[in-house]
């Protein structure tokens, strides 16, 4: 029970749709009418307002971070379950007949939450690769990626499987993204693609 109680915790919080609930107040527009559609802070950035995608990868960050310090209080056996339950919420959220963001910011937010160098590592990776290459998605799959790698190697190997479930989570919504960055057609921040 404690294990569904800690992944329903994590839905339910990593369910809030920040990002919409933003533009909406700031008459930005709909914002699953915008460019890709989803609900996270890339998206965000494409109603031009800077100010508005920063917050909502805040806030998206924020309810993952905030779901895992919930359960390391109430369900400490299962923090890993109100993580994967939070990104699963913010991607499949039911308020939005589950089309949701895909992942990125809140998974900052569980893996600083289930442990500080994971998020750490996470937004080191995901800052460098975004410096590199300024194409968000890949900065956020390669990030994705490094955390179960790094749990494993600073001896978090419990969070592995909760951490490889959630990498592969976003690498799935992501499946257009690398279609285009295989055929080379991915945009870059700031360009009008």
């Amino acid at each position: 029970m404690d294990s569904f109680a800690a992944l329903a915790l994590g839905y339910l919080l990593g369910s809030v749709p920040f990002g919409l609930i933003l533009t909406k107040a700031f008459n930005a527009g709909d914002l699953r009418s915008i460019g890709s559609g989803n609900i996270g802070a890339t998206n965000v950035l494409r109603t031009g307002n800077k100010g508005l995608a920063a917050a909502t990868l805040l806030l998206d960050l924020a309810k993952g971070l905030l779901a895992v310090w919930l359960a390391w209080r109430w369900f400490p056996e299962f923090a890993g379950m109100a993580a994967l339950g939070a990104v699963l919420g913010h991607c499949f959220p039911v308020w939005l007949k589950f089309k949701g963001g895909k992942g990125v910011a809140t998974t900052m937010g569980v893996s600083l939450g289930l442990a500080w160098p994971l998020g750490l590592a996470y937004a080191a990776t995901w800052l460098v690769m975004l410096a590199v290459t300024r194409i968000s998605s890949l900065s956020g799959m390669t990030a994705a990626l490094a955390v179960p790698v790094v749990a494993w190697a600073t001896g978090n190997t419990e969070l592995v499987p909760v951490l490889g479930a959630i990498a592969l989570i976003v690498l799935v919504l992501h499946r257009a993204n690398i279609a285009r960055l295989r055929a080379g057609t991915e945009p870059k921040i700031g360009s009008k693609g």
